[in-house]
């Protein structure tokens, strides 16, 4: 009897320890012993930064599988992804490596992706982006204290000393030796001051007499109208010399109208002409301007009508026709 019962204690120790084992590899592989195998993705990066065997993949928080195999090929990193059947991962999602816990344990990330866009096949390609690796970061933080050292050593020196002294030496030699050049300058800008709060010099009118201020604005604005003024004349300059340009008007015709200029030439060679022949005596009025002798007989003639018209009052009508008729003939 106490053999029966030793050996039932001993078979149900036996069943409870491989329950118990049972429920660790399950608990160790996520439940996934009876699951159906899914599918693998090949994620490439330069450094897969403490990436193992077995990390979670995650896409926004959720599990979606793990790392099957980390591996190198062509001078790359490949992690080699189980991905659970029941998950479709668009051909635009992108892997990271990311960062689990202050610990340095790792995880993959991937993004969802644009849902209407296609599905990666089994064994395809994921794109992948490459992040800041901790220890990088590291580096350069101790590569910056490090100039940040520098840096402060070199302040140190130019305030605590060198060849010439420190900083706060050198400025109190520049202030002693030009002190009273500096006395002399503040002193000169009190008196300036003064002046101009007394109302002295033009500055100190232009503060103080608010009729100055006046006159000055009514000047500035006088100033302002002969500008608006002159730039009036210019427009108008620039329009009158734009449409001589254009041939508009007598004179932009006079200038650019050949024919206009032709009978110009033509105008002024008939008056020269006419002069030519006037100095010449020729024509009647060239012979009165030139010849003396038709001016004298003019003057004759003339003196014989007045002879003619003297005589003309002593006589009567008919006797003053035959008169004034023996006169001029």
């Amino acid at each position: 009897m106490n053999n029966r019962m030793l050996t039932i204690r001993v078979g149900l120790f036996f069943l409870l320890g491989l329950a118990l084992l049972w429920v660790t590899y399950e608990s160790l592989n996520g439940g996934r012993v009876f699951r159906p195998k899914g599918y693998t993705l090949i994620a490439s990066f330069a450094n897969l930064k403490g990436l193992h065997d077995g990390d979670d993949i995650l896409m926004a928080g959720v599990r979606i599988g793990s790392v099957s195999k980390t591996r190198l090929a062509a001078g790359r990193a490949e992690a080699v992804l189980a991905i659970d059947p029941d998950v479709q991962i668009a051909n635009d999602a992108v892997a990271t490596v990311a960062q689990s816990s202050l610990l340095g344990t790792n995880h993959l990330e991937i993004t969802v992706g644009t849902p209407s866009a296609p599905r990666l096949a089994a064994g395809a390609d994921i794109k992948t982006r490459d992040t800041v690796d901790m220890n990088e970061v590291i580096a350069k933080l101790g590569s910056l204290g490090d100039r940040l050292e520098q840096v402060a050593t070199e302040i140190g020196r130019s305030l605590g000393g060198g060849p010439n002294g420190s900083l706060f030496t050198r400025l109190d030699k520049l202030v002693t030796d030009n002190g009273p050049k500096l006395t002399e300058t503040i002193d000169n800008l009190q008196a300036i001051t003064a002046r101009v709060r007394e109302g002295d010099g033009t500055l100190g009118r232009l503060v103080n007499d608010p009729k100055l201020h006046d006159e000055l604005l009514a000047s500035i604005g006088e100033i302002k109208g002969a500008a608006t003024d002159a730039r009036t004349f210019i427009a108008n300059a620039q329009s009158l010399v734009d449409q001589v340009k254009s041939g508009n008007g007598a004179l932009g015709a006079l200038v650019y109208d050949e024919q206009a200029g032709a009978n110009i030439r033509a105008a002024m060679k008939n008056l020269r002409e006419v002069s030519d022949k006037l100095n010449s005596g020729q024509g009647t009025l060239g012979r009165l301007i030139s010849d003396d002798s038709l001016f004298r007989e003019a003057q004759g003639t003339m003196s014989k009508v007045n002879r003619a018209l003297d005589s003309l009052s002593d006589q009567g009508p008919i006797t003053a026709v035959g008169v004034a008729a023996n006169s001029l003939f």
